[in-house]
């Protein structure tokens, strides 16, 4: 007599029960991402801006230190070539800048600290292996460096990524933009670790010059775009 019910054994009955297996597992890792999603984005924001507070010379990680309520004293706004004007109520907060800023979204954030307004830009770039990105901020005279901040997506440990080391980032504060009264184009660069003998010339990392110069690139070239703001 043939057997009644179900051959689990048979490669129908393989090919059916995988395929509703695969298409729940999809099902539940949808619903996941978005129910995660909100929360997500909320801790790349929080990041973002603890990278921009960074720039300000602001320890971030001090105890009971809240990004977001610091934040709240810093204004996100847009350079439209003549004058800078506030963000958009619905424009929503970016949390990297290369295509806004290839696009002419030119953002400055402003703030207060030490009892002057600083301006800090984001900045974007190459290194060795990946994207490099990072945040200068610029004293009240546009034409000194307050405080900076860089990262990397993919740089080599205990060398390219010391770029993201404050020691390294704490040696452009306080540096010119510019080489004496030439306010056309940026003379703020990273050169060969120990070479550093202009005013304007910042210490590479030993064993990284690929992803120093790709810093020393994206200073030059990040400042540059911002040129009409930081000589207005």
């Amino acid at each position: 007599a043939k057997k009644k019910g179900l051959d689990t054994s048979s490669n129908t009955y393989t090919i059916v029960y995988a395929s509703v297996m695969v298409i729940i597992v999809a099902f539940l890792l949808a619903f996941i991402s978005s129910v995660l999603k909100p929360t997500q984005d909320a801790n790349v924001e929080n990041d973002t801006k603890g990278q921009i507070l960074t720039s300000l010379n602001i320890d971030i990680k001090a105890p009971g230190f809240s990004v977001a309520d610091e934040f709240k004293n810093v204004q996100d706004m847009l350079w439209n070539g003549t004058e800078l004007v506030p963000v958009p109520e619905n424009h929503k907060f970016l949390s990297s800048y290369g295509s806004a800023i290839k696009a002419g979204e030119l953002h400055v954030f402003v703030a207060q600290a030490e009892g002057e307004t600083k301006y800090v830009l984001p900045v974007t770039g190459r290194g060795l292996w990946g994207g490099l990105w990072g945040y200068i901020a610029l004293n009240a005279d546009k034409k000194t460096v307050y405080g900076t901040y860089f990262y990397h997506e993919s740089e080599t440990a205990g060398l390219g990524a010391r770029i993201g080391e404050r020691w390294f980032q704490e040696q452009f504060n306080g540096k010119p933009v510019f080489a004496g009264e030439n306010t056309e184009a940026v003379a703020l660069k990273v050169v060969k670790a120990g070479a550093s003998k202009a005013e304007n010339e910042i210490d590479g990392v030993t064993g990284a010059t690929l992803t120093s110069v790709g810093v020393s690139d994206m200073v030059q070239d990040g400042l540059s775009v911002y040129l009409s703001f930081i000589n207005n």
